[in-house]
């Protein structure tokens, strides 16, 4: 059943068959349109906790990947290569299922003797060492774009390595990888909604649930316009950001 079945319905169950539509759209729509946009409010703070500690944990770890790609130790490197591997050629939503189950099939741990929050913290695990791999990948990328003379420079100028990489690579290197990395945050708002595999609620589980219960699309079409707005703030940020980093020219 479609929205405009679930609309006629609404409208014979309040007596309103008669009415015109702009009394039909007062009295019907919009109310019930208004409880499930507040509904969804309700589980936006769920997915802003999954996307903002995802950002936080998975960007430094990404940086220190990058760096474990790039070691000259041999077995460091291919392990580090496997991983990415693994992670980029993976289903996310089967890796939090690994993650969460894992205590158990590894451990023998009962899942009923797990923390309360290990759901949550299952969630942020897998996200986070997921989009580590992405951004270690960006991060290489932009680091190999550097042109040799810029560390050529820095040695002539008595640059030690560290005070390199922080004053003279790290801001090229930043400049270079933000496109990519504002598309992995906007693929990360949209990725928020596979918590639903671990039963975890947020607004896309919210969505479902009420879609199910209407038997109608319309809450995943409301769930849908909060994502997109989400993600129009992401660019718009992220392009302010870009904006910051103009006055380096590479």
């Amino acid at each position: 059943m479609g929205l405009y079945p679930v609309f006629l319905s609404l409208v014979s169950a309040t007596g309103l068959a008669g009415a015109t539509w702009w009394e039909k759209l007062v009295t019907v729509f919009l109310p019930e349109l208004w409880r499930i946009v507040k509904l969804l409010l309700g589980g936006l703070s769920g997915t802003g906790m999954i996307f903002a500690l995802t950002l936080l944990f998975s960007i430094p770890l990404g940086i220190l990947v990058m760096f474990c790609r790039r070691s000259r130790f041999a077995p460091l490197r291919v392990l580090t290569t496997f991983y990415i591997s693994v992670m980029r050629g993976t289903p996310l939503m089967l890796q939090l299922v690994v993650f969460y189950y894992a205590p158990y099939y590894f451990f023998k741990i009962m899942m009923n003797k797990m923390p309360e929050n290990w759901l949550f913290l299952a969630l942020i695990v897998g996200f986070s060492i997921n989009y580590a791999a992405y951004f270690a990948e960006i991060f290489r990328s932009g680091l190999s774009s550097i042109a040799v003379g810029q560390y050529e420079a820095a040695n002539v100028l008595d640059f030690g390595r560290m005070r390199t990489f922080l004053h003279i690579i790290l801001p090229q290197m930043v400049k270079n990888v933000l496109p990519s990395v504002t598309n992995e945050m906007i693929t990360l708002v949209k990725d928020t909604s596979l918590a639903f595999t671990l039963s975890y609620v947020e607004m896309f589980t919210l969505a479902r649930q009420e879609s199910a219960l209407m038997v109608s699309p319309m809450p995943l079409f409301v769930a849908g316009i909060f994502y997109y707005v989400a993600n129009l703030v992401v660019a718009f940020v992220m392009a302010r950001v870009e904006k910051k980093f103009d006055y380096y020219h590479v």
